[in-house]
Order: C-alpha cells, then sequence, then structure tokens
C-alpha cells in the first residue's frame, strides 16, 4: 500500500526508457569517477537504483557503471551509504555475467557482507555460496578478541548455511560451534559504552551498569536477547544475532534431520535417559562442540522462559518476549528430536508454561509451538497432549478469529501434523469444524487453498450434512462474527482501511430469541449433529451482505464446495448420496443475499447434483416423490434454472430400468405428465413482469426429457410427438420473437426437429435415448455393426427418404 507520491515515483521508474536509462547511467559514472563522493552522489545512486527495481524485469545497465559500482564498492574509503547502495543496486541486476567480485577484495567485515550479498544473489552459477562461505570461514578462525566484527558476517552465514549445506566441512562445524557456544553463554553482562566524542564528551563519564531484566531487575543470570540496557558491546549483540541463527544452525549440524527418529528408536532410549542426566550436568564443558552447543542452547532456552514470565515494562519488550518464547520452543522441540535426554528435563518446564498460557492474554501464537511439541513427544514422554490441543482448536478460533497470523498458522499446523494426530484427535479436530470455519470466513482469501487441503481431513459421513450446510451459509457466518467483533467489550482497534457499516440496529434485533437461537448455532465451536433454518438471521443480516469481507468469503464458497464433494464422492453410501441430493435442491432457494453468490453457488451444485446421480443412478427413483415437487413449481424455471435443468436431465437419464429394477412404467407416466404440463405452462404463457421468458436451455432439456420418458413408455410417443410438431410451429411462428430471440428460437426448433426425426423409428430411439452400460466402451462407437453414428446415419437416410415421397 503505497502513498499517491511514492505510486508516482514508482511509474516515473517504469516509464523510463532504455535510452534515457543509458544517458543518466553516464552521469552516474562521472560521478563515481570523482575523489569527492557526496551527497549528489547518493541522491544520483538512489534514484538507479529506484529505477532498476521498480520493474519486473532486469534491467541492463552500461558496463562503464556496472564496473564503477563495483570498484566503488569494494574502495576503503568509501562511505558506509553509498557501498550499500551499490550493493543493493548489483544485487538487483543479478544473476549477470559483467559481475567480476570477490570476497577477497573485501577490506573488512562490513564490505565482505556486502560484497557477499551480491555474490550470493547470483545463484550460485560459479560456486559463488562456496566461495563466500569459506571466505566467512577464514575470518572466523584467524579473529583475534580485538580484530574486526562480526556482527554484519553472521547473517551472510546463515544464508550460506540454508544455500548450501553440503559446502561446510566438519573443522568448520566444529568451529562455528564453539564460536556460537562462547556468543551465547559468554557475552557480558555489563551495558556498553556510549558513543564517545562530541562537546559535551568528559573523560569523567558514568561507568555503565549491568544490564537489566524486561522488568527493571537487574540481570541475575548470563545475558540472553531478552535483556535490557541503554547500549550493547560487540559480543552482545553476537548473542542476539547466534540465538536468531540457532535453530537453523542446529537443523544443519545435527545427527538427524528432524523427524526421522522414529518412535520405537524413542522407546530404546527411554531406558538410558537418566543415566544420560546424572552425566550431563557434571560433564557438559567436556563434551564435543556439536553436543556442547546443544547443551548450551538448552540452558539459553531455559532461560529465555524464565524471562518471558516477567512483566515488561515497555510494550516492545512484551511483544519480543513473545516472539522469544514461540522461538525458544521451537529449539527445544529440534533439541529434543535429536537427542531424547533433553526430553524429560524439557516437560516439565513445558507443562507449566502451558499452565501460564492459558491465562494470559496476547501469548496465543506461543500455544502452536507447544502444541507442536507435544505431538512429535507425547507418545515418548507417554504424556498427553489432549488440553493443549483442546485450547488450540476451541479457544482460539472463537476468541482470535480476527488475527489472520494466527488463522493462518493454526490451519497450517492442523493441515500438516494429520499423519501425526491419532483417532482421538482426529475426532476432536472433525468435530471443531464449526470453529475452524471462522477462520476461514474472516479470512477466505489467504486461506482458502489450505481448506481445500484440509477439508478431506475433516468430512466424515457423520459431519457431511452439517458441513454442507455450513459452507453455503459462510457469508453469512462472515456477517455473524463481523457484528460479533462490533459487539464485544473491548473490540480491536478500527483500522482506517475498514469501511464496514456500523450496525446497531442489528446488534438490537438479534436479542429477539429466535433470532438469538440462530446466531448462538450459526457460532457454536463444535459440531453438534443438527442443522437450522437460517433464513430469518439472512433477512436480519441482509445489510451486511455488500460488506467487502462477505463478498470476499462468497467467492470463496464455490471452490470449497467443490472441493467438499470431491471428497464427499470417495465415501458416500446411498443413504448419505440422498441426503446430500434433497439438501442442494433445499439450500438452491435459501442462501444469503450477497450480489453474484447465488448464481456462482447455482452452478456448482448444479454440477454436483449431476455427480451424485452418476455416483447413485438409484437415487432419481427412491426420491421421486420429492423429485416430483420440486419439477412441479413453474417458479423455479427462472429462479434455480441451472439446478432444475440438471434435474430434468437426471430425471431424462436415469430414471431406467437399466438403472433400477424398480422403476416402474406409472413412475414413468408420473414424471412425463408432470414435465409435459410443465412445459406447456412455460411455452403458452407470454412473459410478464411476475413471470418473465422461459431460458431457452430450460424448453430443449424438458423436450429432450420428454422423448427419452416416451422411449421408455412407447404408447406415450403419439403425445410427444404432437407437442414436439407443435413446439417446432411455435418456435417458427412470429409469436416466438415475442419470447425468445432468433436464435433461440432456432436452437428450440433445430431440437424439436431431431427429436420428431427419432420417434418415427421408436426401437432406433429407445437405442439412442437410452444406450446400454456399454456405451462408455470405445467399441460402442467404433464397431460398424453396433455403434451409435451407424444408428444414426441410419434414421438421417430414412428420414430423408421419407421426405423425398413427399408432394412439393
Amino acid at each position: 500500500m503505497f502513498t499517491a507520491a511514492a505510486e508516482s515515483l514508482l511509474h516515473q521508474a517504469r516509464e523510463i526508457q532504455d535510452e534515457e536509462l543509458q544517458r543518466f547511467c553516464s552521469r552516474v559514472s562521472k560521478l563515481l569517477q570523482e575523489e569527492d563522493l557526496g551527497p549528489t552522489a547518493v541522491d544520483s545512486l538512489q534514484r538507479l537504483f529506484l529505477i532498476v527495481s521498480a520493474t519486473k524485469y532486469p534491467r541492463r545497465l552500461d558496463k562503464t557503471c556496472v564496473d564503477l559500482l563495483q570498484a566503488t564498492l569494494c574502495l576503503p574509503t568509501c562511505p558506509e551509504q553509498l557501498q550499500v547502495l551499490c550493493a543493493a543496486i548489483l544485487r538487483e541486476m543479478s544473476p549477470s555475467d559483467s559481475l567480476n567480485l570477490s570476497c577477497d577484495r573485501a577490506q573488512n567485515t562490513r564490505q565482505l557482507s556486502l560484497v557477499a550479498s551480491v555474490l550470493l544473489a547470483q545463484g550460485d552459477r560459479k560456486q559463488e555460496v562456496k566461495s563466500v562461505g569459506q571466505r566467512i570461514f577464514t575470518v572466523l578462525e584467524s579473529r583475534q578478541p580485538e580484530g574486526p566484527s562480526l556482527r554484519h558476517l553472521l547473517p551472510v552465514l546463515s544464508k550460506v548455511v540454508g544455500l548450501a549445506p553440503g559446502t561446510l566441512q566438519e573443522d568448520q562445524i566444529n568451529l562455528l560451534s564453539k564460536r556460537l557456544v562462547d556468543w551465547l553463554r559468554h557475552a557480558s553482562v555489563q551495558q556498553g559504552l556510549p558513543h564517545s566524542g562530541g562537546f559535551f564528551s568528559t573523560p569523567r563519564a558514568r561507568q555503565p551498569g549491568p544490564v537489566t531484566e524486561v522488568d527493571g531487575a537487574v540481570a541475575s543470570d548470563f545475558f540472553t536477547v531478552l535483556s535490557t540496557g541503554q547500549y550493547f558491546t560487540e559480543d552482545q549483540w553476537l548473542n542476539v544475532q547466534a540465538f536468531s541463527m540457532l535453530r537453523a544452525w542446529l537443523l544443519h549440524e545435527g545427527p538427524e534431520a528432524p523427524g526421522t527418529l522414529d518412535t520405537d528408536d524413542r522407546s530404546e532410549l527411554e531406558g538410558s535417559t537418566l543415566s544420560v542426566l546424572s552425566a550431563a550436568s557434571t560433564a557438559s564443558r567436556l563434551l564435543p562442540p556439536r553436543e556442547r552447543l546443544r547443551e548450551v542452547a538448552f540452558e539459553y532456552c531455559q532461560r529465555l522462559i524464565e524471562q518471558s514470565n516477567r512483566r515488561a515494562l515497555r510494550k516492545g519488550d512484551s511483544d519480543l518476549q513473545k516472539a522469544c518464547l514461540v522461538e525458544a520452543v521451537l529449539i527445544l522441540d529440534v533439541l529434543c528430536r535429536q537427542d531424547p535426554s533433553f526430553l524429560y528435563r524439557t516437560l516439565s518446564c513445558l507443562k507449566a508454561l502451558h499452565a501460564r498460557l492459558g491465562t494470559d492474554p496476547g501469548s496465543e501464537r506461543a500455544l502452536l509451538p507447544l502444541a507442536q511439541f507435544f505431538l512429535n513427544h507425547g507418545e515418548a514422554a507417554a504424556v498427553g497432549s489432549e488440553a493443549i490441543h483442546q485450547h488450540l482448536l476451541a479457544r482460539l478460533p472463537s476468541e482470535h478469529f480476527h488475527n489472520p497470523v494466527l488463522a493462518f498458522e493454526v490451519i497450517r499446523f492442523c493441515r500438516d501434523n494429520l499423519p501425526l494426530f491419532d483417532h482421538h484427535l482426529l475426532s476432536v479436530l472433525k468435530s471443531s469444524f464449526p470453529n475452524l470455519f471462522k477462520f476461514l470466513a474472516w479470512n477466505s482469501p489467504p486461506l482458502t487453498s489450505e481448506f481445500v487441503g484440509l477439508l478431506p481431513a475433516l468430512v466424515d459421513a457423520g459431519t457431511a450434512v452439517e458441513m454442507l450446510h455450513l459452507l453455503l451459509d459462510l457469508p453469512c457466518l462472515t456477517a455473524a462474527l463481523h457484528l460479533q467483533l462490533r459487539s464485544s467489550s473491548t473490540p480491536p482497534e478500527r483500522p482506517p482501511w475498514d469501511a464496514s457499516p456500523r450496525t446497531p440496529g442489528r446488534l438490537e434485533a438479534l436479542r429477539d430469541p429466535q433470532c438469538q437461537g440462530l446466531f448462538q448455532h450459526l457460532l457454536r465451536t463444535k459440531a453438534s449433529g443438527s442443522t437450522e433454518r437460517l433464513t430469518p438471521l439472512h433477512r436480519l443480516l441482509q445489510p451486511l451482505a455488500s460488506y467487502a469481507r462477505v463478498a470476499q468469503c462468497a467467492e470463496a464458497v464455490p471452490t470449497l464446495l467443490q472441493a467438499f464433494f470431491s471428497a464427499v464422492t470417495q465415501f458416500a453410501d446411498e443413504a448419505l448420496t440422498n441426503q446430500l441430493a434433497l439438501l442442494l435442491l433445499e439450500r438452491s432457494d435459501s442462501l444469503y443475499p450477497v450480489p453474484q453468490y447465488e448464481a456462482r453457488v447455482h452452478r456448482v451444485l448444479s454440477a454436483q447434483f449431476l455427480a451424485l446421480c452418476q455416483l447413485n443412478p438409484s437415487l432419481v427413483v427412491e426420491l421421486a416423490k420429492e423429485l416430483l415437487e420440486f419439477l412441479g413449481s413453474v417458479s423455479n424455471t427462472q429462479s434455480r434454472a441451472g439446478v432444475f435443468t440438471s434435474v430434468v436431465w437426471a430425471v431424462g437419464e436415469y430414471l431406467s430400468v437399466t438403472y433400477d429394477r424398480r422403476c416402474t412404467v406409472e413412475q414413468i407416466n408420473r414424471f412425463f405428465e408432470a414435465l409435459e404440463a410443465l412445459l406447456f405452462e412455460v411455452t403458452q404463457s407470454r412473459p410478464s413482469a411476475d413471470q418473465p421468458r422461459c431460458p431457452p436451455q430450460v424448453v430443449t432439456v424438458l423436450m429432450t426429457t420428454l422423448t427419452k420418458l416416451a422411449s421408455r413408455s412407447q404408447d406415450l410417443i403419439p403425445r410427444v410427438s404432437l407437442f414436439l410438431s407443435k413446439m417446432r410451429t411455435l418456435a417458427q411462428g412470429p409469436a416466438s420473437s415475442c419470447t425468445h430471440s432468433e436464435e433461440d428460437a432456432e436452437a428450440v426448433r433445430t431440437r424439436a426437429t431431431e427429436l420428431l426425426n427419432l420417434l418415427k423409428m421408436p426401437s432406433v430411439a429407445q437405442f439412442v435415448l437410452t444406450p446400454s452400460a456399454e456405451v462408455c466402451h470405445p467399441r460402442y462407437h467404433r464397431d460398424t455393426n453396433t455403434s451409435l453414428p451407424l444408428a444414426l446415419r441410419t434414421v438421417s437416410r430414412l428420414v430423408e427418404k421419407e421426405s423425398s415421397f413427399l408432394p412439393a
């Protein structure tokens, strides 16, 4: 989100053509050749960086300019601001064949970090990652206590480890582990000195005091990232940076990759845990570098957890406490996966932490790594994790659905850990789907793809019907959550871009007993096994239907419905299929009135109704009464044209003895009479404001279905032939121009003629309109003796021959 001025600058930078850019590069080159690189050079480099970074495609710079940028970057006397700008411009150009940088040209660690950032952006085409790593380790090996600062190199080293971990040698791994131990455990506990110099500086300046805790108390133990002070020493900064790269380094240099230690291995190690514990405290300093680093990392995390329990004096320190708590638990998880001897030393601490987090508002994100820890190690430690997972799935979605980061992390946690969930935890997850859907309703754009992957695990035969109701009511749930948030005693701060309407009247209306019960049902936290018609709530919340968040949610529902039916059709039996088919018909006229929502949902429901019929063709016979009732309403041809067309097509396709032996001539006749009366009514009545014209797709599908039914009960052929003749005449007459366009009338006329020609040979009509199950096999279309094309050609020839004998 840029301001108007920033947008204008970006637009200008993107519009600069290559010729103008080359002229500007020439001016920059002249400035870089001057001895005094002043503010003009800084301004020009800032403009050049904006130009090369404003477009997605790489900009070509003059070779002289590129060479001068590299030379300026490596100048020992160049101001730091200019070096940073040169490095940023060269990174934007990467990968490039015109670069000839080398880490050996860097004069200090700050310059080395900038040169390394450019080389790493090249993409390791010439083993740049390995060369950068080797150079940094050379500095690490040769550095004396009073040598150059390493603060600038640790971020680059962390990136090297992530990009090419296999390039590090054993002695380099041990060296960095030793250095990390020193930085984490032996940083100074005295504050740093203020910057010297200035008019008021004096040799009698006050000596720095000890570092403090976040609550203002003097630090009683070693320095950590949560220790505070006015100024910091070099080793304290290294302590902070070492902690930031600690987890990545542990994952890299551990004996096994995370997650590879299976349950059997853990159980074998449990017996020796006590002996390992007894020796760990006394011999930790004699351990090899890797094991020593794990021991120090464990102590560091324990201290962070203790420090996070202190009441911070500043909000920034409070936020830092929460972030460090998350990282500490993640590191403990890695340590316990790599070395189970840490497990029992960690459990008591994390149990107490969970008890504290349950009553500490604002620490919700720390619950996720805690839940992950108990999920990974609960079985090995014989510790149940039900309480924390209940907290995660029950309280968090209800109370913090409006937190987008937390919403994404909870859903990703559920999706990523599905293989680790046992039967009980999976049942808890499934029963909590109404709660999880609150995250989806409020944050639908970023969570839709996550829920598409999670839905198959949430739905089963017991929750399918209730879940489908909730999916269709998802935009209404968004509106209800909006009201709940506005009515809360401490609503979150309203952001400036939130243009949602104020709704005091709706809040008063929710006090009505009927609406209150529906409201509570919609906001339930667990699957109830029951469903409610929310039509009164739809009317009450209609003013919120234009709210942008509601509209975004409505756009996601069709995708979620398709994912839902893809999962359900994998296990649905006949009873569930019939339930879902009826639910589609019932809910197709009971949707929350969001603009465009009904049309988009109807397209999905019509396609899924046909999919259910294909899955269970007997559905048409078993639900004959309900389908006849649905088809008997003329209004459905307008309000639910797509769903209506699918139902009519399904009747013509599956109401046959081929699919269900229970299908009788009486059933066929009942459907025929109902559809015949309906087609007569929609074609003979003139359009009006109350009843607009019937879509031509509905008319042609009705004619085709009537013909299919007549081919199965041949006593009906004369009736349908007469009706089709009238339809063809009606489509050719002048009255049709009042109801249909010329193109639509032509489509109706063509379909009526085709069906009439087929009915002239009833046996061929039955063969064409009610094919056997072999229609799915290639032979049915290739064999010249039995194929469908042969039958159609035969009918065409006979009809043409018959028409040639007719008088002109």
